[in-house]
This record gives C-alpha cells, structure tokens and sequence, in this order.
C-alpha cells in the first residue's frame, strides 16, 4: 500500500485522486478493504440532533459526487460530506488546476465546482449501503446569474433534503467568479431569507449549515453570525480554502491562482473558528476543517470550539491511514 501512494504521488493530481478513489472502491466491493484498514472504534458524538460515529469526517471535495460512499464510509470515518454538487453538470475550469506540494503538506486547486449534476448525486444517495451521516454541499452553476444563482441552491436543497442528513450551503469556494460574494449583507441576508422560506413551505427537518470562507473580515463574519442566529440554519463550517498564500514558505508557489488547503490554512481557518465561538458566546454550532493533517491538529480544532472536524488535504497527502490515526489518539 505505502508502494502504491508512493506511485500515486508521481502521477498528475486529479488522475491520482480518481485512481485512488477507485482503488478502494475495488478494494470495498472485493470485501478486501478490511485487511488493510481496521476500523476504529466507535466514539458516538451528538451535533445538531444527530449521532455521528465519532468527531471525524470528509469535507467536500474529496467525493464531489458521492460515487465513493460506501468504501470511504468503511475506512471508520464518523460521517461523510459529498458535494459540491450544482443543479446543472459542469466541467469546472480548465486544466491544470490541481497543484499538490509534499513538503508544504499544501494544495492549490482551481477546480470551479465540477460536477455530475445533482441528480446523479441524488441516485447515489438513494442506493448507498453506508448507514453512517451523509452531509450534502450544494452551490451555484458559474454561469448562472446573481438572482439564479440563489434558485440554483433552493433547487439543490429541494432535490436532496429528503436522502441527506444534513445540507451545506457553500458561499465560499474561491473558484467560481462572485461566489462570496454572498458574504456581503446584502446577499446573505437575500440568500437565508430565501432557504428560510423555503425550509417553511417543505417542512424541511435537515440541518442546515452555512460554509464560510476564512478571507473575511471581523466585521464580515459578525455579520453571517447574527444572520445565521436569526435563521433555520444550524451552525457554521469554518472554513474553505484560502486565497492568501503568505503562509506558504515557497514564495513561488504564492503567485499561483486558486484556493489553498492543507498544514499552511491551519492557524488561519482555526483562527477564524474560534472567533465565531467566542463571538457568538458559544451558541453556533461549527465544524472545523482546514490544516488538518495528524492527532495534532485535530486536537487544536477541538480546542479551539469545533463539534466536529473535517479533512481533505490531510488524506490526499497521507493516505487513509490517517483516519485510525487521528482517531487512536
């Protein structure tokens, strides 16, 4: 296995994710999956009325399509998020727009939410074998205007609600022109309003969460916590990627468009989860991702107020083994 992440490393990114994803889903369906991993032992965690299996999971993007549930679902994580998925299918941006750095524990993707389409995500939510929690990210076509670009997330909410268990509303990815734009007052406020009423007129019982970026202000991200406390929404994801690249120590690397994951986005995106905890006196529920790459950094989510943490450069980088590993310690 060490053999074959050796090899993955050597081959252009986005073939090596699929051809990893790939490799376990064959490793899954041969009932081959469990001599390599054992699964840890169960930790059950309660966050927004649901039983998670313990405090550790996927963040969007790993399985923009959820084609890769169940065999992820079998490596011990607690829950799983799938997305992000928009109404339409959509290419993405063009390639290369995946840059992995080993010895940054860093990657810079410019992917531009690209996807099968909602309704091939919802075929594999309704087939999937994993019983565990699947969170669904949903956004906004790029092509779509201003005011469809909120029909575009009512559409997503409306279509999955009923086989997720809990919604992310993405406003936060770097990679689709004008997407956060929807932290500015104005279009939050439009935006919640909107998935509010929605939410009345289907009785939707799904816990919502709002996925924020950690680019923004103080002032900014004041904002979002009186709109969210004001809203259906449950609680906070905090954060997506990063466009600021002063952190990364290859100065070279700092000129390259995209969102910045990995060890470099820690302090930044825990940082930014704190502050929404101490800002809000506790009562926003958040889940931390960004940085996390060992027991460590879990831990310093955990510390720093979040209820739940998610990785995704952590795994691409090391591998699944980091699932036992995280959660051992």
């Amino acid at each position: 296995m060490i053999t074959f992440l050796k090899i993955l490393r050597l081959l252009p990114p986005e073939i090596a994710h699929g051809l990893a994803l790939n490799a376990l889903n064959i490793l899954y369906r041969t009932r081959l999956l469990r001599f390599f991993y054992v699964k840890p032992k169960a930790n059950p965690q309660i966050f927004a009325g649901l039983t998670f299996q313990n405090m550790l999971g996927t963040a969007a993007g790993l399985d923009k399509n959820g084609d890769y549930i169940d065999c992820l679902g079998e490596l011990g994580f607690g829950f799983l998020e799938v997305g992000t998925v928009t109404p339409e299918k959509q290419y993405g941006n063009s390639k290369p727009r995946v840059f992995r750095y080993f010895e940054e524990n860093a990657i810079i993707n410019k992917l531009g939410f690209n996807n099968k389409g909602v309704d091939h995500l919802l075929k594999n939510l309704k087939s999937k074998k994993y019983d565990g929690i699947v969170g669904v990210n949903v956004g906004a076509n790029k092509w779509s205007s201003e005011k469809e670009r909120v029909q575009d997330y009512l559409l997503c909410i409306e279509k999955v609600y009923k086989h997720a268990d809990y919604i992310t509303v993405n406003i936060s990815s770097p990679n689709t022109p004008k997407l956060r734009e929807f932290h500015n007052e104005k279009n939050i406020t439009g935006l919640v309003d909107a998935i509010d009423l929605k939410v009345s007129e289907l009785n939707i019982q799904t816990p919502l969460l709002l996925k924020i970026s950690p680019d923004e202000s103080k002032e900014s991200i004041d904002r979002i916590i009186e709109v969210v406390k004001k809203s259906k929404f449950t609680g906070i994801i905090a954060t997506n990627t990063t466009i600021d690249k002063s952190s990364l120590s290859n100065s070279k690397l700092r000129d390259i468009d995209g969102g910045l994951s990995g060890e470099p986005l820690l302090k930044k995106s825990t940082d930014t989860l704190r502050y929404i905890k101490n800002k809000s006196d506790n009562q926003i529920p958040v889940i931390g991702v960004g940085g996390v790459m060992d027991s460590q950094s879990f831990n310093e989510k955990i510390q720093a107020g979040s209820s739940l943490v998610q990785i995704y450069t952590g795994f691409v980088i090391k591998g699944p083994s980091i699932v036992s590993e995280i959660l051992r310690n």
